[in-house]
């Protein structure tokens, strides 16, 4: 079946990690995905984290169904290259510092005058203007600045940042959310015009942090750090089973929250006024905690999940990554899937994010070698053996 957006070419000039996971999405349902990374500085994401055999483990996921140039876009035989590749592409996605691009005359005016059709998606820790545009971003700032990192963590230690990329995942994605409004917009309108994406890093994290602007706006009430309970509802905590494992319990509901009262042993807790909803409940939190850690502890972790699937009270085991690799659920929805790479051979990793019936996007390839690609996509460009020489021999490619 063919992929929903075949057709579309997308140039990924982004690094670490927001702009090339969009790019990273898009090719996952069928774009053609042209890496453009710097001759004598790939992007460094092949460089981060373990690696097998020299080859970067984190590019071959972040990488995957993209072809790999090169190119130094401050030499005029790199600029006038991605000029060219600009005019047959609907999509370019950049994560330079505001003002980069037009450094190099390579600026919205330039691109879009080769091009009337492209959308740029200019993501940034900052944005494009305000008085910290110009400061080097990443997602661990916006992760600070958010009020992510001050909700998170116990009452009494500090602030608590993520151990992986989370802000500039949660960017990327909403990047290619972004990236298909634009392109939907120019499919409407009736010049077909593209436009500029101004992504900063900093406010899609703020987005999925939920109402607490809203709670201080209208009540001054800011959230605290509760560990992992929630001022929300209660029990919602992580409980240590008599095995020495771990699961979490979740009792948004409110029925859900009775199952699990009764589950326990403690019925008589439900008929409790303070029990009627979720924040009352978040009040006696100790109260709910004890009732319902005293029972988990007396049980296995298996015993655990069995009485409550029982029950129909909400849990799941807190796994590590050897238990979601074999987790049957998992399995089921193929969300871990295989696949074959000719440098390191079969490769376990995230399947695509989610699945089409008519339509279903699919890895076909991994990260492929830095620059492995550009002769061929330049040849396809219409560039001659000469001009390919000529540009290698300006330090271009």
């Amino acid at each position: 079946m063919t992929a929903p957006l075949t057709g579309l070419r997308v140039l990924d000039l982004a690094t670490l990690f927001a702009g090339p996971l969009a790019a990273t999405m898009l090719g996952d349902f069928g774009a053609e995905v042209i890496k453009v990374e710097h001759p004598r500085k790939p992007d460094p994401s092949r460089g981060h984290g373990p690696s097998k055999d020299g080859v970067g483990l984190w590019w071959k996921l972040l990488g995957r169904n993209k072809r790999t140039i090169t190119l130094d876009l401050s030499k005029d035989g790199g600029r006038g290259t991605l000029l060219r590749l600009a005019a047959s592409s609907d999509v370019i996605i950049e994560n330079f510092r505001p003002g980069t691009l037009e450094k190099w005359r390579l600026g919205w005016a330039e691109l879009s005058a080769a091009n009337p059709r492209l959308v740029l998606a200019r993501v940034t820790g900052f944005g494009q203007f305000g008085p910290y545009a110009h400061r080097p971003g990443f997602g661990t700032l916006a992760e600070a600045m958010s009020g992510f990192a001050a909700i998170t963590g116990e009452p009494d230690t500090p602030p608590t940042l993520p151990p992986f990329g989370l802000a500039d995942s949660i960017a990327g994605l909403a990047t290619a959310y972004a990236v298909m409004t634009a392109l939907a917009a120019r499919d409407r309108t009736a010049d077909g015009h593209g436009q500029v994406i101004d992504m900063a890093i900093i406010e899609p994290i703020l987005t999925v942090l939920g109402p607490q602007p809203l709670w201080y706006d209208q009540l001054g009430h800011v959230q605290p750090r509760l560990g992992n309970r929630s001022q929300n509802n209660a029990p919602r905590n992580t409980y240590r089973t008599a095995d020495g494992s771990w699961v979490a319990v979740s009792t948004s509901a409110q029925s859900v929250a009775e199952r699990v009262l009764r589950l326990v042993g403690r019925p008589e807790l439900t008929t409790e006024p303070w029990f009627a909803t979720g924040v009352d409940r978040a009040r006696h939190a100790d109260e709910l905690d004890e009732a319902v850690g005293a029972w988990i502890a007396r049980h296995s972790r298996s015993e655990v999940i069995d009485a409550f699937e029982k029950a129909e009270a909400a849990v799941a085991p807190i796994q590590d990554v050897r238990e979601v690799m074999a987790d049957p659920q998992y399995a089921a929805l193929d969300t871990i899937t295989t696949v074959d790479d000719p440098e390191l051979g079969p490769l376990r990793m995230q399947n695509v994010l989610f699945r089409l019936t008519e339509t279903p996007g699919g890895i076909r390839w991994a990260g492929r070698p830095h620059g492995a690609d550009t002769d061929t996509v330049l040849t396809e460009l219409g560039l001659t053996a000469a001009e390919i020489t000529a540009l290698r021999a300006e330090g271009a490619l």
